[in-house]
């Protein structure tokens, strides 16, 4: 289709930060954890960075080496003696062995950055599929809770009006009481009647008391 090819034209324009050296991006996984794939691919990366990391430390050691090679078989060149011919031609084998592996591996740096490239481009794809999934979820699983919280409210409001009735009820009930068995009974009843709401109760005695 052209948009994918547009959009996979215009990601290949993009420069893609080093992921796994971003304190940020690892943050990205806090609460679900990497899943295997990214985990693969950040060893991955991992390891290139780190072999490129030590290639350059050996191509340094190696162009010492080189120099000190260098300048041996420059000494010994006018040398005559058994000695010094044998020790010239060992540190040409050496050298000749130091330009071959220092070749090999500014050939494989040359080829590093590419492939470490790649596999960052691949861990960013990686990554916001995981992000745009993670973000799809949690937005159904936020509509579900709103619908939820809409429910409880519609239900929260019909238990207010019903609490209301039962305590209208109550107050009733209670004043009724009073007015047909007097306070005296009913005091006597309260104490072995006592499991219900005082609060209640107690405003409705003081407006039977009002009432006297």
């Amino acid at each position: 289709m052209a948009g994918d090819k547009d959009f996979s034209k215009a990601l290949a324009n993009i420069k893609v930060p080093m992921l796994i050296l971003d304190q940020k991006w690892h943050r990205l996984f806090a609460l679900g954890g990497k899943p295997d794939e990214v985990k693969s691919l950040e060893a991955q990366e991992k390891d290139l960075l780190e072999r490129e990391a030590s290639l350059k430390k050996e191509l340094k050691d190696l162009k010492k080496v080189k120099e000190n090679l260098q300048s041996s078989v420059m000494t010994n060149m006018e040398g005559t003696s058994d000695l010094v011919s044998k020790k010239l031609d060992d540190d040409k084998r050496l050298l000749e062995e130091c330009l071959e592996r220092i070749s090999k591996a500014e050939d494989e740096l040359l080829d590093l950055p590419a492939q470490t490239d790649e596999c960052n481009r691949n861990l960013m794809i990686l990554t916001m599929d995981y992000c745009y999934d993670k973000l799809r979820t949690n937005s159904l699983e936020a509509d579900e809770i709103t619908e939820w919280i809409k429910d409880i409210r519609i239900q929260l409001k019909k238990n207010v009006i019903r609490k209301k009735n039962r305590e209208i009820n109550n107050k009733e009930i209670y004043s009724y009481m009073h007015d047909v068995f007097g306070m005296e009974v009913l005091n006597l009843f309260d104490m072995q009647n006592g499991d219900f709401n005082l609060n209640i109760v107690d405003d409705q005695l003081t407006e039977a008391e009002e009432k006297k």
